[in-house]
């Protein structure tokens, strides 16, 4: 059944502008109270390790924060091109729009705004997301797309990532994005147990850990890599062509990992060359650190002035000793 001179029908429920992620609203949430409440007990902190403390704290939450956001972000690579073309299947009314292509690396959103937004007595503000993670069937969404009759760009642009289409890119952006969000959930795995190390204090490892995390966030980008390099089909409007680039959460992934590396290599370098220095940045009283809690388990055998102080040794050394009385 057509309408609308022989066109398939619109549905109102179709239009959707970009969407804000409730995922992104909670995490940004936790991590901001954090911060607020870190800030409220920050005057307790005397002395001039306040500073040191408080920075430790924003580089400690920034990182969480973004190994957290960038699991669920649409924009590790972006495209935008204006272009006139046809709106509805089965006719050859043509329309100005901006056609945007957003992958993710849980899949892909098409967005397709008009220019201006109201043209052929419509609003033309669409954005349509396309998942394709292991409980996610990319092809049974782009079916219902087409059930739903979105407009032909976005059925055009979401066409080339089929299982079906000619491009084959489906599998290889799907594995990667797989991949790669497996490597940043160790990435924050990592980033925890360097905040525990260096709670404890343990310096020394704390810094290992911030570079094992540095690590995982750039083999998420190395996966990411290999499926944006991968030969794709053009995706023409007439004579203008979408092309994509890395986007925000690709430079931000890359940033905070090259922030975790020179974190890391900082702590070691400063541990093995100035341990003073460290311990100053983490607050801790000259001669205390990582090597006096070892210390504490060694007791000195040198024998006291004292009438009151008693000769300890080692539990293996006993013997029997034979008392004479003098």
């Amino acid at each position: 059944m057509t309408l609308w001179n022989g066109s398939f029908p619109f549905y109102p429920d179709t239009n959707a502008c970009f969407p804000f992620d409730t995922r992104w609203a909670i995490i940004i949430s936790v991590f901001l109270s954090l911060l607020a409440t870190f800030i409220i007990i920050l005057p307790g902190i005397r002395g001039r390790g306040r500073l040191f403390w408080f920075l430790r704290v924003v580089m400690g939450l920034f990182v969480g924060a973004v190994v957290l956001t960038i699991q669920f972000t649409r924009d590790w690579e972006t495209g935008w091109v204006t272009a006139n073309t046809s709106y509805k299947s089965f006719s050859h009314t043509l329309v100005s729009a901006d056609i945007g292509l957003h992958i993710g690396l849980a899949g892909v959103n098409v967005t397709l705004v008009g220019n201006p937004v109201n043209q052929v007595n419509e609003t033309i503000n669409y954005n349509e997301h396309f998942a394709w993670s292991f409980d996610a069937d990319y092809d049974h969404s782009y079916g219902e797309g087409l059930e739903k009759g979105l407009p032909s760009p976005i059925l055009y642009v979401a066409e080339k990532f089929t299982t079906q289409s000619p491009c084959s890119v489906h599998r290889q952006y799907r594995i990667s994005g797989h991949y790669a969000s497996l490597t940043l959930w160790m990435a924050f795995c990592t980033w925890l147990i360097s905040i525990l190390l260096f709670s404890m204090p343990i310096l020394l490892y704390g810094g290992y850990m911030l570079l094992l995390t540095a690590a995982l966030m750039l083999f998420s980008l190395l996966f990411f890599f290999t499926a944006r390099n991968t030969p794709k089909c053009p995706i023409q409007f007439g004579p203008a062509s979408l092309k994509t680039d890395y986007g925000g959460s690709f430079w931000l992934t890359l940033t905070t990992g090259l922030l975790c590396l020179l974190l890391g290599l900082g702590v070691i370098i400063l541990n093995s060359m100035q341990p003073e220095k460290l311990k100053l940045v983490f607050n801790l009283d000259e001669g205390k650190g990582e090597e006096e809690v070892w210390d504490k388990f060694y007791l000195s055998a040198e024998p006291s002035s004292s009438a009151q102080d008693v000769l300890m040794v080692p539990l293996g050394e006993l013997c029997e000793v034979t008392a004479t009385q003098l």
